[in-house]
């Protein structure tokens, strides 16, 4: 079950902040900002009513600083699903307190109950624009073993770092030093073709499996303790691109598929 009491103890609040949270602010931003672009003109009013005029953008780390606190911190560990180097996919154990994937969906099914009060949908809005970035973070689906790359400890341009931070902000940073609108204008070129693509893997599940698999690459190639510069970037900036894309068009898809419905969408969770 996701639905979670309010209350946990200071000592469960302060273990989950240890697990560190995804993409940095100009990841989520982008991935918000693209997301943007792509809803229909009724799911872009549904949204501003709920959000009350304001933009994703404006929340897109919103969950992050939310996690931290007593109110939402049964969220903590909603923003990952840990996934050892002895397991698969498929057969790593659940969190008792839930993980990306199912809080996605949790937060997709709030927006679609007609009994949700105005509150608790801005609140699954929130999250789940937030959520979506998340799953879409390769280290969200890292080792529990080493609490997703926060305890693999390297260099990267000689400063010491993690591979969780390094994939949070300061590879986004390092591989293009742009802002999040300018991330949106340079890799928002997908064809009709390729978002085709893009959308059709329509699943929470399909999204971590694909993360699973490129964190697992990232480990592999990735050595602990390492000094890693300019020739990770050029290696890794495709993959970086594709999946803060792949985050906004799926975003948007379940957000249309949620509020505009003439839209035909190409997840396969949002119930019609």
């Amino acid at each position: 079950m996701l639905d979670k009491k309010i209350f946990i103890s200071a000592s469960l609040l302060c273990a989950s902040a240890l697990q560190g949270f995804s993409w940095g602010q100009k990841g989520h931003d982008t991935v918000s900002y693209i997301a943007e672009n792509h809803l229909t003109s009724v799911t872009k009013a549904a949204v501003e009513r709920i959000l009350n005029g304001r933009s994703m953008v404006y929340y897109s780390n919103w969950m992050d600083n939310a996690s931290h606190t007593p109110e939402y911190a049964y969220s903590s560990t909603w923003h990952y699903k840990n996934i050892d180097a002895d397991e698969t996919y498929d057969n790593a154990p659940y969190h008792q307190d839930g993980d990306v994937t199912r809080a996605i969906r949790f937060q997709v099914a709030t927006l679609q109950d007609d009994q949700s009060t105005p509150e608790q949908q801005a609140t699954a809005l929130k999250m789940l624009i937030h959520l979506v970035g998340d799953v879409h973070q390769p280290m969200h689906l890292g080792h529990r073993s080493d609490r997703g790359g926060n305890s693999w400890t390297l260099r990267y341009k000689n400063m010491n770092t993690n591979l969780h931070s390094l994939w949070d902000s300061k590879l986004v940073e390092g591989v293009h030093n742009w802002s999040y609108t300018e991330w949106q204008q340079q890799i928002d070129r997908a064809t009709p073709a390729q978002s085709k693509e893009i959308l059709t893997p329509g699943t929470p599940e399909k999204w971590g499996e694909e993360s699973y698999k490129i964190a697992t690459e990232i480990y592999n190639t990735t050595p602990k303790d390492s000094n890693q510069s300019f020739d990770y970037d050029a290696k890794w900036a495709p993959v970086i691109e594709e999946q803060l894309l792949k985050g906004g068009l799926r975003l948007a898809d379940i957000l249309n598929a949620i509020y505009d419905p003439s839209y035909t969408a190409s997840n396969l969770f949002v119930k019609r």
